[in-house]
Order: structure tokens, then C-alpha cells, then sequence
């Protein structure tokens, strides 16, 4: 990181920094800098001072002000993908999205062997250990740990209920239109840069082929000992 002002780069360091110095008076959760927190009290206060020039939205910080305005006025993403033409309107995004060519999976659970390239995958798998059951059939009030899990309960017990559109490349049933697009869209659209498999030098136009492809090496041990015969997943 590199900037003209001091201001700036005493900013950034703070991020690198686990102190939280700033505490919130109404629910006493802890930030590391001053905006951070005033940020955070317009969300109980409910103060939305950035407002759009463009619609009546408003927004609480100026970064959603910003996000909001790529995404439904003027359509920039951005943060463009230097391995393929990815691009998005979040450098979040970007940054998770680049894990998928490194491989990179910084969110592991201390309970098993899962990671996650995701802290959001990672909360929710641990769900899986936990027991809770946060996910509730509106229907017979079925619980589940997953939300997954509970749309194949949906379209196993409560087909009548819920409409059902296959995915003609795939085994994946989606119960609304819109969102099958997006399925068709993010999993099974060509993609003209190949992408890699971050476990071989297999390489696939096609992201459904290459979470297909993955899973073979799911039970792989890549990561052998030079000094004995011991080998591991991670």
C-alpha cells in the first residue's frame, strides 16, 4: 500500500492492527477506527446521510452509496480480473473471486479439515457442528442446518408447493425462473479464458465442469512429507 498522505497510510495501518480502541455505547461492540464506529451507530440510529443523486435511495455509508450506484446507475465494475475477464463492482468480490484461480482457501474450520475461500461459507459451515438449525420450512416447520438442504426438502416433500425449473445441463432444480438464470449464467455460461484446476493442469471452459472436476481430488493427500511417508490434505 502506497499514498501521498500521511493521513492515508496511518488509516491503512490501522487495518493490520487487531487494537479496537472504539466502542459502541449503545451495544458496546468494539472498532478499530473512529469512522468505523459512527458508521455502525447510523445503523441503530437508522441516520442514512448519503443520499442518491440519481433515485431516492439512501444509504448509511458512503462505500454502499458508491456500490449502489455501480450497480443500478452507471453499470462500472471496477476491479477486473487479471486472469480472465471477470470483473466486479466490489473489490470484496474481486478478491474472493481471485482465490478461485490460486486456490487460496484462508478460512478454515479448527473442527475438521474444511476451508473456505469465504469467511460467509466458513460461518455457515460451522453451523454443521454447532447443531443449530437456523433454517425453517414454512410449510411443516422442519428445521435444517442448511438453507440448501432445506430447498431439497421443499422440492422432495412440498413439490406442489413449490414450481420447479431443471437446469437442462445439470441434475439442479431452482424454484424460481430468475434464479435459474443465474444459475445458467455463473455455472454453465462458456467461459473464453479457460480456468485452471488449482490441483492439476486440467483447464475448463466451463465452471460447472470444473467444480465437477475438483471433486475428484476432494479425498486427495497432495501434501506429502519429504522426510517420512506421511501425507495430508492440507
Amino acid at each position: 500500500f502506497t499514498s501521498l498522505r500521511v493521513s492515508s497510510l496511518n488509516r491503512h495501518v490501522k487495518t493490520h492492527s487487531d487494537e479496537k480502541r472504539h466502542v459502541c455505547h449503545l451495544c458496546l461492540k468494539a472498532f478499530r477506527t473512529a469512522t468505523l464506529l459512527h458508521h455502525h451507530v447510523n445503523v441503530h440510529t437508522g441516520s442514512r446521510s448519503y443520499k442518491c443523486s440519481d433515485c431516492d435511495m439512501a444509504f448509511v455509508t458512503s462505500s454502499e452509496l458508491s456500490r449502489h450506484r455501480r450497480c443500478k446507475h452507471t453499470l462500472e465494475k471496477p476491479f477486473k480480473c487479471s486472469m480472465c475477464k471477470y470483473s466486479s463492482v466490489e473489490a470484496s468480490k474481486m478478491k474472493r473471486h481471485i482465490r478461485s484461480h490460486t486456490g487460496e482457501r484462508p478460512y478454515a474450520c479448527d473442527l475438521c479439515s474444511y476451508a473456505s475461500r469465504d469467511a460467509y461459507k466458513l460461518k455457515r459451515h460451522m453451523v454443521t457442528h454447532s447443531g443449530e438449525k437456523p433454517y425453517e420450512c414454512y410449510i411443516c416447520q422442519a428445521k435444517f442446518t442448511q438453507s440448501a438442504t432445506m430447498k431439497v426438502h421443499m422440492l422432495q416433500k412440498h413439490v406442489e408447493n413449490v414450481p420447479k425449473y431443471q437446469c437442462p445441463h445439470c441434475s439442479t432444480f431452482i424454484s424460481r425462473k430468475s434464479d435459474l438464470g443465474v444459475h445458467l449464467r455463473n455455472l454453465h455460461s462458456y467461459m473464453a479464458v479457460a480456468v485452471k484446476c488449482s490441483y492439476c493442469e486440467a483447464v475448463f471452459h466451463e465452471r460447472y465442469a470444473l467444480i465437477q472436476h475438483k471433486k475428484t481430488h476432494r479425498n486427495e493427500k497432495r501434501f506429502k512429507c519429504d522426510q517420512c511417508s506421511y501425507a495430508c490434505k492440507q
